[in-house]
């Protein structure tokens, strides 16, 4: 009877403060993060988020690797779906936004040329996520083939590591940068104004980036990853990601 009373006790304690979640997630939500973990912790005051950042094809290595993320949000479907393929996510991929694909320089460009832009020959240095891991790199390279430009410029590239790191070789070792639009969402852009240092990719040129989202094994029977879950597949959470410039399908 004692053991039950104690038993009870621990699992009482453990619903009343909660814990940690440990989560990965793809780079070019980390301007988001903030404000959805705010919004979760509204009704789960006591669980913690712990975010990890990377590119998708990074993160999704580490977990084939056994790291203990509990839930993936990924930059594109094809990495939850391998991981779902393997056993490691044990919920099948759904999209929880679509990215959008932008293109920044820290000088005023003729952002009216459309993609002819990266073509000039202003332009000496184009920074690009690496596109075998990073799915907005895939849809650079796309978006510029399409275009009728890429066998041009592919010289100019500049590869980055995330698109985080994109960004930050966009501002400075490059003339212009193509990066997710919801990087334009941190506090330390709001220097660069659209239609002067930034503007939208047309999206037509590129296939969506639909964005993916996984339970792993690590996270199965767990509420509180549950909980998450459910959240960022809610319209609360969808209104968020559209402030922070992505797309809804």
């Amino acid at each position: 009877m004692l053991h039950k009373i104690i038993i009870g006790s621990l699992l009482l304690a453990v619903s009343l403060y909660g814990g940690n979640i440990n989560i990965a997630v793809a780079a070019n939500v980390s301007y988001a993060m903030d404000e959805l973990t705010k919004e979760f912790n509204q009704k789960h005051p006591d669980t913690k988020v712990l975010v990890t950042l990377g590119s998708s094809g990074k993160l999704t290595a580490q977990m084939k690797n056994g790291a203990p993320y509990q839930l993936f949000m990924a930059a594109n479907m094809m990495f939850p779906e391998s991981l779902y393929a393997d056993g490691i996510a044990v919920t099948k991929p759904l999209i929880y936004a679509q990215g959008s694909l932008a293109y920044l320089s820290t000088k005023q460009q003729d952002f009216s040329q459309g993609m002819k832009l990266v073509e000039s020959p202003q332009i000496d240095k184009i920074a690009i996520a690496n596109p075998k891991t990073a799915p907005y790199g895939k849809a650079a390279v796309e978006a510029m083939k399409n275009a009728g430009v890429y066998e041009n410029v592919v010289k100019k590239f500049v590869y980055a590591e995330s698109i985080s790191q994109t960004v930050s070789y966009a501002v400075t070792a490059a003339d212009i940068g193509f990066i997710a639009k919801s990087s334009l969402y941190s506090p330390k852009m709001t220097q660069y104004k659209e239609g002067l240092n930034y503007s939208d990719v047309d999206p037509k040129l590129y296939t969506p980036i639909n964005q993916g989202i996984v339970i792993l094994k690590n996270g199965k029977n767990n509420s509180e990853v549950k909980a998450f879950y459910d959240f960022m597949l809610s319209p609360k959470a969808k209104s968020i990601m559209k402030d922070f410039g992505y797309l809804i399908p």
